[in-house]
């Protein structure tokens, strides 16, 4: 009997010091998870940031945008703004050409005098017609007999300057005269007419060269080429650009 009131005492003294430890501790005491003295430990999530990092996050950070009616005043300030005239010196660029030259050494010569206001140029050669005279005859004869009797006819008619073409293409023709004047090549033609003889007149042309100069002027508005090319035969005009 006395080992069981023991027994119960024990357990009762047991719980009254778990309760006491467990109840009975100081408010002050148990707000601290070290001794006195020692550092709290930190997780770095919970560090506050460097200065330096603040300092750079808010230079990064965009200027805050202004209130709508504030804004508006400012764009239409904006629009109001006139254009941007273009620059006294601003430069233009058209690709010419100059021609013809009748010879290489001409197209030399204003390559040359040219060379200082020019981008780039070129040289080139075409073959054009030109007209060298105009020839009045009769019409080609059979034979060589015939275009004899013509010329013997208009030695009758007292029609001098004549001749009978005996070799090449205008064989056994007989020919009155070439003349660079057609009003004179004209007026011979109306006077074999008038003594009844079915003349011609025909203009004469030949395959010639001619030389021209394809340029880009530094400055197309400013660019005054007759300055140094005084030749009055010479013109231009635009061309596509190379």
């Amino acid at each position: 009997m006395l080992l069981r009131l023991l027994f119960v005492l024990l357990i009762a003294l047991n719980i009254a010091v778990g309760a006491w430890l467990l109840l009975g501790q100081n408010d002050t005491h148990a707000s601290f998870a070290t001794d006195p003295g020692v550092p709290k430990l930190h997780l770095l999530s919970e560090l506050p940031p460097p200065a330096t990092t603040v300092a750079h996050a808010a230079s990064m950070a965009p200027p805050a945008t202004a209130a709508a009616p504030t804004s508006a005043p400012a764009t239409a300030s904006t629009n109001a703004l006139p254009a941007t005239a273009p620059s006294a010196n601003t430069l233009s660029y058209a690709c010419m050409a100059l021609g013809p030259f009748a010879t290489q050494e001409d197209l030399r010569i204003a390559r040359n005098a040219l060379g200082a206001q020019v981008l780039r140029m070129r040289a080139r050669q075409e073959q054009t017609t030109q007209t060298r005279g105009w020839w009045v005859h009769l019409p080609p004869s059979p034979n060589h007999s015939a275009a004899l009797a013509q010329a013997r006819q208009l030695g009758a008619r007292n029609i001098q300057d004549y001749f009978v073409v005996s070799a090449g293409d205008n064989q056994n023709t007989v020919s009155l005269g070439l003349f660079k004047d057609p009003a004179n090549a004209r007026k011979r033609r109306d006077e074999i007419v008038a003594a009844g003889f079915p003349v011609q007149m025909t203009e004469r042309t030949e395959n010639v060269p001619e030389y021209w100069l394809d340029l880009i002027p530094t400055d197309s508005q400013h660019f005054d080429w007759r300055s140094r090319v005084h030749d009055p035969a010479i013109g231009s005009h635009s061309t596509g650009c190379f």
